[in-house]
């Protein structure tokens, strides 16, 4: 009797862990929620780049959405066009396309801004191809052009859908989904093994070092 109460004990232990481990991985689903569950106002900004009728918050976040649409497999690959032209890409690629379609080239951008700040870059030989789809030459260009905003994820209504965070080594959109605590899913390209664009991570994370707006 002794030893059969040990093992349920033991499975029920190892179905918890399992479970936890399951959720914490994304691998069941999360519940979400959105701004209007928590009363918190949704930006809208107001600057419209590409003066297509829709605010340039908006815009960048339906663009990411639409590039996570197409599946877009993880592989790091050098491309002469700058923008991948192909079904891979990588973090950089989500915000590259998604403010691309907004009315921000990045790949010019940043070029421009290296081309004459190199010192802030600390880049030795200069491609226009590839800089723009590194994570530290777009944090560099983040906070010297775009609206820098608090990387406590606890105040949960300073993040808006269509923002970018940026970690040590990744970068991402928030998105405009969150989970029950009101922190947000974040939208992303991480790894071959991937199993969702979208995923409810932040929280589990320590290593942000960037929150930013574009407009």
């Amino acid at each position: 009797m002794k030893k059969k109460v040990i093992v349920i004990i033991i499975a029920l232990v190892v179905i918890l862990t399992t479970s936890y481990l399951l959720y914490v991985l994304n691998i069941i689903p999360h519940q979400k929620y959105t701004n209007e569950d928590f009363n918190i106002p949704t930006y809208i900004s107001k600057v419209d780049k590409d003066n297509d009728g829709i605010d340039d918050q908006t815009d960048i976040l339906n663009n990411v959405k639409n590039y996570l649409k197409t599946k877009p497999k993880y592989k790091s690959k050098y491309y002469g066009t700058g923008y991948p032209d192909d079904e891979y890409g990588v973090c950089t690629d989500v915000i590259a396309f998604g403010l691309k379609d907004a009315g921000y080239d990045l790949m010019e951008l940043v070029f421009e801004d290296i081309k004459n700040n190199r010192d802030l870059y600390n880049i030795p030989i200069i491609d226009k191809n590839i800089d723009f789809r590194r994570v530290n030459n777009l944090n560099i260009y983040l906070k010297r052009h775009a609206i820098s905003l608090t990387t406590n994820i606890k105040e949960i209504s300073e993040f808006q859908g269509g923002d970018i965070i940026v970690f040590k080594k990744h970068i991402g959109i928030i998105s405009d989904n969150r989970n029950y605590k009101g922190i947000p899913f974040l939208l992303h390209l991480a790894s071959p093994n991937q199993l969702f664009y979208e995923e409810d991570i932040l929280e589990y994370r320590d290593d942000i070092v960037g929150h930013y707006r574009m407009s």
